[in-house]
């Protein structure tokens, strides 16, 4: 066990449901990329992740581009994942600023992340452009699951309107509003944190004040990143890498 701990991140690295204490096995794109791709051959190492939190050692036993069997040598719970889950509430940037959000989203610790669309959104794609950005969200928050060694598969929500935040948003969870007119810094406003974390991050323009109000009337305490003015997606993961830090998750 202590040497998976050790050599874990050099292996590939999947997910599959197809998998228990003796087997696991790749279908699809997996099986593809781990035979034409990376050229795994019987005898080779990887990492298996079941989606809820396990990883598992494996020896590839054999294989082709349809499927690959594997067997388990050990099992461990996954080191990587927060013990917080911390869903971004995340306005609509310009252009393919969310697929970047996204992806560092996911590397920093976020479980889920939601889109929405406030007043101040420049970007407002009709329905069917808005299903095809997210199907595309979901496939980078799970390649960069892979790559950070994520035990889960963080969920990209469809696309709201502000207007549903409200109903989202739990007031049993610590709510945060990260707001551009807010002065009191994150460690003033939060210092207990529950096991369920909201966030709120606006998109270039930010929020309008009546927004702010909504959100904070909600129960969301409205804080300050500091005295620099950031771009929308450098916010939310200077937002989500100072909570993991807070929380004791980096």
């Amino acid at each position: 066990m202590a040497e998976f701990e050790i050599e874990r991140w050099r292996y590939p690295r999947f997910f599959t449901e197809n998998i228990d204490e003796r087997e696991a096995i790749l279908t699809g794109d997996d099986s593809r990329h781990a035979t034409q791709v990376l050229r795994m051959r019987a005898g080779d190492l990887a990492v298996l992740c079941d989606g809820k939190g396990t990883d598992y050692l494996a020896r590839m036993e054999n294989a082709d581009k349809y499927m690959c069997r594997f067997s388990i040598l050990e099992c461990s719970p996954n080191a990587a994942e927060p013990n917080i889950y911390l869903r971004l509430f995340q306005a609509m940037p310009k252009g393919d600023k969310m697929e970047f959000i996204v992806q560092k989203a996911v590397e920093c610790g976020a479980s889920e992340i939601i889109p929405f669309f406030s007043k101040r959104c420049v970007s407002r794609p009709d329905s069917k452009a808005v299903a095809k950005k997210t199907e595309r969200y979901q496939r980078i928050a799970l390649e960069a699951a892979k790559q950070c060694g994520r035990g889960i598969i963080p969920k990209i929500g469809e696309a709201v309107e502000f207007s549903a935040l409200t109903e989202l948003i739990s007031v049993e969870n610590t709510g945060i509003l990260f707001y551009e007119c807010a002065e009191l810094p994150l460690k003033s406003a939060v210092s207990d944190f529950k096991h369920n974390v909201d966030i709120v991050i606006g998109s270039e323009g930010g929020f309008e004040p009546s927004e702010a109000a909504i959100l904070t009337d909600r129960g969301l305490s409205a804080v300050s990143l500091g005295k620099r003015i950031l771009r929308c997606e450098t916010a939310p993961i200077a937002a989500i890498s100072i909570l993991m830090n807070m929380t004791g998750n980096m």
